[in-house]
């Protein structure tokens, strides 16, 4: 059973995830990498997670990764009930970090954790998108 589109909410950028807002406008997925200890930081924020430095800065990511553990959800509600079932899940980067999104482009039940996804940009409307993820050909 292939599920409906999901709905598309555009994103609300805050001063630390602007610039990451901006990019997936453009389809280019950015990551924040600490310069003081390397960590790779998700949720992009101002500030390391690990060391607590202010010296971070934007790279492009490869935007590919494999399913960590998802779900299929298969009531939704409000906007998301005509798009049951979907597939919330967390994507672990090729660069580390895991990411909560949704799988789409996909059958929900031919997920499976291990799964290798790439990103994808949705249009959510004036000029913003919104990143998920779908299964990658092999």
């Amino acid at each position: 059973m292939t599920a409906n589109p999901l709905p598309v909410p555009a994103p609300s950028p805050n001063f630390d995830t602007q610039e990451f807002w901006d990019a997936a406008a453009q389809g280019k997925f950015l990551l924040k990498r600490c310069d003081s200890c390397g960590v790779i930081i998700w949720y992009p924020r101002f500030v390391c997670p690990d060391c607590h430095s202010t010296d971070t800065s934007w790279f492009e990511g490869s935007g590919k990764g494999t399913i960590y553990t998802y779900t299929i959800v298969r009531k939704g509600q409000g906007p998301y009930k005509d798009a049951a079932p979907f597939v919330v899940a967390y994507v672990e980067l090729e660069e580390g970090p895991r990411i909560l999104t949704n799988i789409v482009e996909c059958d929900p039940e031919s997920v499976s954790i291990g799964q290798a996804v790439e990103v994808v940009f949705q249009d959510a409307g004036d000029g913003a998108a919104l990143y998920r993820f779908r299964p990658t050909e092999t």
